[in-house]
């Protein structure tokens, strides 16, 4: 049985829908889930990364060496379009997400696109990079349980199964 929500539904503006106050099994677990779908994604990103990697060393040879210059972006371009198309696209979720049962909402309850989408990877890699990892200890501090950079591009995690039940 489903337990009832803290407010009835209809006083919940649908802008306080996403309030962990009204809704907190929404959050529950998010952030230790998120980092295993991190470690997750991350392995999936270096297997794709080696994958083109190896393409790219036989396109160098057909090039002239010329596609070789492609190898120290490839890092970045395989994690950019592997976030863009997996967290864009239509569960608004990595494979990590999924196996963790999280799923991605922008502060309104759409579904982040391909540019939010890839933004976010390049965003969580700066941050961590520039900042420090300690960063991603904002994420302990805020409601929704948001790191800095959901923070800035207005997203959300929050639970699959949850949200569906609310659905």
């Amino acid at each position: 049985m489903q337990p009832a929500p803290l407010y009835p539904t209809a006083a919940v503006s649908p802008r306080d829908r996403w309030d962990p106050l009204v809704e907190p099994r929404l959050y529950d677990g998010v952030l230790s889930r998120r980092v295993l779908a991190f470690c997750v994604d991350f392995c999936v990103v270096l297997t794709l990364t080696v994958i083109a990697s190896v393409v790219i060393g036989v396109l160098g040879v057909f090039t002239f060496g010329l596609a070789w210059l492609l190898y120290g972006m490839v890092f970045p371009i395989v994690a950019i379009l592997y976030s863009g198309a997996t967290l864009g696209g239509d569960r608004a979720a990595t494979l990590g997400m999924r196996l963790t049962g999280l799923t991605c909402r922008l502060s309104d309850g759409a579904r982040p696109g391909f540019v939010i989408a890839a933004a976010h990877v390049v965003f969580l890699y700066l941050s961590v990079s520039i900042l420090t990892p300690l960063v991603l200890a904002v994420g302990l501090f805020t409601r929704r349980k948001q790191l800095l950079h959901d923070l800035v591009l207005g997203t959300l995690f929050v639970d699959r199964g949850a949200l569906d039940r609310l659905a």
